[in-house]
This record gives structure tokens, C-alpha cells and sequence, in this order.
């Protein structure tokens, strides 16, 4: 998935080149060292990163893991727990996780699911050699290679050993696969609770479902602490080795060398005749391929009934303490409930009329199309779905990691078409897309093919009608350049290398070609400053070098604007002046929420710099919105301040929770912000005055870090939400009380 404009472009020595995923405890990027080796990258929070205990436990564990060298393991190749924020790089492994594998392929049979389960037993053999319970075993965690599995993301959870669950809310794990005594007594967890976690992943490696799969955390946590497992649908006689895995005393499972005779017993290689592991092929889970990830798009309408199971007294405590750490509920502090439907506040927002035939909506960009791919998909990528939307011609195009291209009509929230993958038919593991944006009827959108062996892939630029989705034209897109494809005016902007090909959108016809003198070290892309086109590149060293070069869109030729080095973000236009704010340093600020301590205001024309401070150096995502900087921290506080002056106007509190960048409608009047729950938040530009927040309307909240922002649009005077799980719904920003309903595609 693409990079944000937070994340690091280095770290330790090697060059960040994409962003793998985030979770619960840090994130992962893929970097390249000098050399070219290709590495895992995974930074921890910083709201571990700066507590001394979490610190030293990690230092311990990553001292632990680099004992681990089994070939079923990604070992640890470099790493540094006395870094500002601590972090460990292991050996990149290219494969979809066995939760992709599962959801596009369906369960494993004979030698596949045999190759799994041993070569997960030697892996957990060699984790526990050196020390380590990996607490997290889930098909999320293991990734299919070639050559047999690998199991990452250990170590993490132990080095957060020391946050208990009576003093944090938070447990260690993910409840279908977790072991009671995880739920019960975290202190208490050893080798034993990675053999029920084992257990429960091949009962869902071979049937598509867990053993304790439920509607909502809580109630699967019942089921792992109450009930027996379901594995009715494994065959004899491995159904009886994994019964013993999830043995609820933990002294009653079976050991590691006990099981990989047991596995080599049960699961003999492939010959004729052979019986199918699996009795019964169930249909894959409707809440989830694995804990958090939909097996199909969200239904719209559906709410949430995670207040709803009753659980016994004795155990409702530990239930409440541990999952509640495991959701990111967005609960509105004040006491209003989601189930309400109704929006908080009753100021209204003066706006452009309403598009004919609008309606409230709510929809899913993986729910069913009118035409082209009409079925409904899975929940995009399996490690949290990177969504890549934009507004044009009254309807949202989206496309994403894992995502088919997709109209979405403004009015109605009818998908109207899904566009084929190209080539046709290809799984949802090996295809990413992105939206570029739309001039003239068209849709010009970025594909990227994954090769079936998945250690390489192919760039398209394609062109979509906007209407019925169909194939313009399609033309090789370099997957190598440092300057981003883009669509800017009436121009499709593509490069190879530092040269730039401009090319009419419907035809694909070439305008002309020119080279960005940047460096070849430098990344580029292409900005839109009030209708001029400007490349805003970068050097990723330290500090950063800046550049940015005014492009003739005539021909090509440019003209270099003397820009500030350091780390700096373009936000936009202001009285003719560039606007950048100036993040503070890195070693002082926080690692997953940039914090800002300048504003600087280019004369495009002369180079002239003015720069004011920031006071109070304000956080989070940054925006220039009706005249003023608008930053969203991920505390819910909007905070505005003068571009000219620095001053700041002011700070206005919200429930929001991370939210997304924030924007002001066509009037400038109003500044609108979205959680990843589906909340919407509307503020005053002149007064910060907060006019009214809205239910949360998302099907459930993703939890990946800043990989997944929810964004806002508008179609006239309607505000479209894009929520990071898939939902994508509307709103009357004079009505936002409003129940969105089912969007339809017919």
C-alpha cells in the first residue's frame, strides 16, 4: 500500500518504499537497504515508545528473537530498541497471509494443509527455543511463501507483557484465536497457549471457519472460556489432535515434538485414493475471514450488537476488561449512544442545494454492482483495506488495495458499474488499483498486477468510461519511477524515471514529455496550486532537500521555486503564496502524529520566504480549508490557525478519534473532519463554533493506524463519507439526524 505523508522515508539505513500494514502495536513498512536487500520494518507506537518499561522489555525480546532462525520464521536482520522509536527489521517474505489465502481460495486440503501445520509447528518450535510465546498465532500472522509458511510478528506482544489487563482495558492477542488463559490471566500465558492458538488456526485453515467464531468479540470470548469447539467439520482423525490443541487446561495439550508426529501421522502426503481432510465444506464466516476482517462487504443497515449478548457474572468482568481493549469503539465520551441515529447539536450549515433525486445512503464499496463485476468482494487487503476515492462527475470512483474499480452514484448510492481487472479474473490478492481522477467522462485509474509467484508485479494506467466503467485504453505504467502518476487539469501526468509524460485523458494521445530536473535520489509529485501545476519533490535524506519546479502545462518546461530544506508539507494557496508547514524534528516530536512548529509562506514568483511560528505546535493532519491551517489530532481537537500570522484562532473539541484530514465545503464556511467509526463532525471556519456531530454510520472501525483515514467529499451541497472499512455513506449537512439507508444496485 502506498506511503502516507507521515510516515518515515528512512529508518536505520534503509529507504522506506511501501507500507505493508499497522496494527495494534506499531507499524510495517517495507525498506531497501543499499545494497537492495528488501527488509520488514516495524516501528512501535509512540505511545509504547515512550514508556521506559515497554522499552526494555522490547530490548529483551528483540535480543530473544534474533535466536530464531528456523525456515519457518522471518528472522530479524537488524534493529534498534534505543531509537527514538524503537525498531527491529526482519527479512522480507513476498506472499498473501493465510487469511487471503483462505478468503479468495477457500480451505486447504492434503499436502497444503499438511505443509502448513508442520511447518507452523517447527516455527512455533524454534520461538519457544528462544524464549518467546508468540501470544498472536492468527491466519493474519502467517504468510504463504513458496516454499512454506512464515510466521511474523512475534516479539511485539511480549515486549508489551508489562500493561496488564486490570490496569490498561487492554488484552494481548485476537479473541478467536486466543487461549483462555490469555482472557483469564495474561501473566500466566506460556508455550501451551500457542498450541491452542495453533489449534484454532488449522481448524479455520481447513475449514474456513473457527472454532469459537461469533457475531461479536465478546460472545467469542465466551465460547474460548465455556464452550466446547466446533470441529465437527474436520475429518478424523485429525479432528482429535486439534480437540486436544484446544483443551481449555492448558497442561492437557499436547507438545510441540508430540505434535509434529501427530501431524505427520494425520496428514500423510498426497497419493491416490486419498480421503479429504475436510467432511464437510462449510460456506466461509459471516462476521469474519479473521478476527476484524469482513468476509464480504458490510451490509449496510446492519448495526452493531456488540451491547447486546448477555453474559454471566462471573465472567462478564474479564470479558469487559479484555475485549474492550481490543476494539476501537469511538465511543462518544459524553454518554450519547451510536444506536441513537441521531447527531449531536442543531446548528444548521448554509450550503448549494442538494443534488436532484438525493437521498440519505449508506453503501460498501465491496457490496454488489449494477454492471461490469457485479457480485460483491471481500474486505480488500487482509492486513486493513488502503482505499483510494475521488469526486467527479457526481459520483465517487474508488479503487484500493485488493479493490476493483467502482462507481458509486452521489444521489443514490447505487454502484453503478465495477470495472474488470485487467487481466480479467485475476484474485483480489494479486490486483491493487488506484483512482488517479476524472476529467471529461473519464476515469483514469493506476493497476497493479501481482505475478502468481508474488515476488513481482506489473504497472497499467487505465482509462474508464465514467459512465458504464468500460476499457478506454490502457497503457505500461513504470513501476520504478520516483515521480507519482497524477491527474491534474485536462492532463494525465505518468513518468519512467525523472520523465514526464503528459497525455490526453480520453485517447491516452501524448501531449509532450519532459524531464524533472530533480535528482535521481529525489521523489516527486505533482500538486495543483489554485489551477497552476507544480512538482513538489523530495530527497529523503537528513535533513530533507526540497524542491519545487512550476510546469508549463503547454509543453512541459519548468522553472525551479527556491524551497526551504527540512521537512516540510505543501498544503496549499494563499494570497498567491505557497503555503508549507514545518514539521518539528523528528527526535522531538511523535512518531505516528506529526506535530508542527512553522508555517512558511513562497512567493512563487521571486522565492521571497516568510515564515511564522506556530504556537503551541499543533498536531495531526494538516489542511489549508477557507482561508485558515486547520489541523485534526488524533484526540478529536481541531485546531485553527492564521497562515499569515501563525496566531492561533482557535481549538475546538470533539469525540472524534483520529480523525481524517479536514475539509471545508465550497463556500468556505464550514470545516468537516470524519473518524474511522463514520462520525462527522462539522465546525464553524469563522467562530470554531462545533454546529453538530453525527452518529457513527461506519460498519465497523478498522484499526490501522494511519494507514486508514476516513475522508469527506462533497456533491453539491451533500457531504459524502468514505469510512476506512468499506462504508461510504451521505449526509444533509442541514439534516445530519438523518438515517442514511441502504444504497441499491439495480
Amino acid at each position: 500500500m502506498p506511503l502516507n505523508k507521515d510516515d518515515p522515508k528512512t529508518l536505520g539505513g534503509y529507504r522506506i518504499v511501501d507500507r505493508l500494514g499497522a496494527g495494534g502495536m506499531g507499524v510495517v513498512y517495507r525498506g531497501r537497504s543499499r545494497s537492495g536487500r528488501e527488509v520488514a520494518v516495524k516501528v512501535v507506537h509512540a505511545q509504547y515508545a515512550e514508556d521506559p518499561v515497554f522499552r526494555a522489555r522490547f530490548r529483551q525480546e528483540i535480543e530473544a528473537v534474533r535466536k530464531v532462525s528456523g525456515a519457518f520464521t522471518a528472522p530479524v536482520v537488524d534493529a534498534d530498541p534505543e531509537a527514538v522509536r524503537p525498531w527491529m527489521a526482519t527479512q522480507y517474505v513476498s506472499g498473501p497471509t493465510l487469511a487471503a489465502r483462505i478468503r479468495d481460495h477457500g480451505p486447504l486440503r492434503g499436502a497444503e494443509l499438511r505443509r502448513l501445520a508442520l511447518g507452523l509447528v517447527e516455527a512455533l518450535r524454534e520461538i519457544h527455543r528462544a524464549g518467546v510465546v508468540h501470544r498472536d498465532l492468527k491466519p493474519g500472522n502467517v504468510l504463504m511463501a513458496h516454499d512454506g509458511p512464515r510466521v511474523i510478528d512475534f516479539g511485539i506482544s511480549r515486549a508489551a507483557e508489562n500493561q496488564t489487563l486490570t490496569e490498561t482495558g487492554k488484552m494481548i492477542g485476537t479473541p478467536p484465536f486466543m487461549s483462555p488463559e490469555q482472557f483469564t490471566d495474561a501473566r500466566s500465558v506460556g508455550s501451551a497457549s500457542d498450541v491452542f492458538s495453533l489449534g484454532a488456526l488449522l481448524v479455520f485453515a481447513a475449514t474456513g471457519r473457527g472454532p469459537f467464531d461469533a457475531d461479536s468479540p465478546y460472545l467469542t470470548a465466551w465460547r474460548v472460556l465455556q464452550e466446547e469447539p466446533k470441529v465437527e467439520a474436520v475429518a478424523e482423525p485429525l479432528r482429535s489432535v486439534l480437540t486436544r490443541c484446544l483443551a481449555k487446561d492448558a497442561e492437557n495439550r499436547p507438545g510441540l515434538e508430540e505434535l509434529a508426529e501427530e501431524f505427520a501421522r494425520v496428514l500423510p502426503g498426497p497419493s491416490a485414493g486419498d480421503m479429504e481432510t475436510v467432511t464437510l465444506r462449510l460456506p466461509p464466516p459471516a462476521t469474519a475471514d479473521e478476527p476484524g476482517r469482513p468476509a464480504a462487504g458490510p451490509r449496510p443497515g446492519r448495526r452493531s450488537r456488540l451491547r447486546r449478548w448477555p453474559v454471566l457474572a462471573g465472567t462478564a468482568g474479564v470479558l469487559a476488561l479484555a475485549v474492550t481493549g481490543y476494539l476501537l469503539l469511538d465511543v462518544d465520551p459524553f454518554g450519547r449512544t451510536e444506536e441513537s441515529g441521531s447527531a449531536t447539536g442543531s446548528a444548521s450549515v448554509s450550503r448549494d442545494p442538494l443534488p436532484n433525486g438525493w437521498k440519505p445512503w449508506r453503501t460498501s464499496v465491496y457490496g454488489a454492482a449494477a454492471t461490469g463485476v457485479t457480485k460483491p468482494l471481500g474486505g480488500g487487503a487482509p492486513d486493513g483495506p488502503t482505499l483510494s476515492c475521488e469526486m467527479g462527475d457526481s459520483a465517487l470512483y474508488c479503487g484500493g488495495d485488493g479493490t476493483l474499480p467502482i462507481r458509486v452514484d452521489g444521489a443514490s448510492g447505487r454502484i453503478a458499474w465495477r470495472a474488470e481487472s485487467l487481466p480479467p479474473g485475476l484474485p483480489q490478492t494479486r490486483y491493487n488499483s488506484r483512482v488517479l481522477g476524472t476529467h471529461g467522462g473519464v476515469v483514469l485509474v493506476s493497476a497493479f498486477v501481482m505475478n502468481k509467484a508474488g515476488d513481482d508485479q506489473s504497472a497499467t494506467v487505465v482509462a474508464l468510461d465514467s459512465t458504464t466503467g468500460k476499457l478506454l485504453w490502457s497503457s505500461p505504467l513504470s513501476r520504478t519511477s520516483a515521480v507519482e502518476a497524477a491527474v491534474v487539469g485536462d492532463l494525465l501526468l505518468t513518468a519512467d524515471g525523472q520523465r514526464v509524460t503528459a497525455r490526453e485523458p480520453r485517447g491516452g494521445a501524448e501531449r509532450w514529455t519532459a524531464t524533472v530536473p530533480a535528482g535521481p535520489t529525489y521523489s516527486c509529485k505533482f500538486q495543483n496550486a489554485d489551477g497552476d501545476l507544480y512538482a513538489d519533490c523530495t530527497d529523503a535524506g537528513t535533513p530533507s532537500r526540497n524542491v519545487f519546479y512550476a510546469v508549463d502545462p503547454a509543453d512541459g518546461s519548468t522553472r525551479k521555486v527556491s524551497v526551504p530544506d527540512g521537512d516540510l508539507e505543501y498544503v496549499g494557496v494563499a494570497d498567491g503564496d505557497l503555503v508549507f508547514v514545518a514539521q518539528v524534528p523528528r527526535d522531538r516530536r511523535s512518531f505516528d502524529e506529526s506535530t508542527y512548529g512553522e508555517v512558511l509562506l513562497i512567493d512563487p514568483d521571486t522565492g521571497a520566504v516568510r515564515k511564522r511560528k506556530l504556537p503551541g505546535s499543533p498536531r495531526g493532519r494538516a489542511a489549508l480549508v477557507g482561508g485558515v491551517l486547520c489541523f485534526a489530532n488524533s484526540r478529536g481537537q481541531l485546531v485553527a490557525h492564521s497562515p499569515e500570522t501563525g496566531v492561533r484562532l482557535w481549538q475546538t473539541e470533539t469525540t472524534l478519534q483520529q480523525p481524517g484530514t479536514p475539509v471545508a465545503d465550497r463556500r468556505g464556511q464550514t470545516v468537516f473532519a470524519a473518524s474511522a467509526s463514520g462520525r462527522v463532525a462539522a465546525v464553524d471556519i469563522g467562530t470554531g463554533e462545533l454546529l453538530w456531530e453525527s452518529a457513527a454510520w461506519a460498519e465497523q472501525v478498522v484499526d490501522s493506524g494511519f494507514a486508514a483515514a476516513a475522508r469527506v467529499f462533497f456533491d453539491e451541497g451533500a457531504t459524502i463519507v468514505l469510512s476506512p472499512d468499506g462504508t461510504v455513506f451521505t449526509l444533509d449537512p442541514d439534516r445530519p439526524d438523518l438515517e442514511p439507508q441502504s444504497g441499491r444496485s439495480d
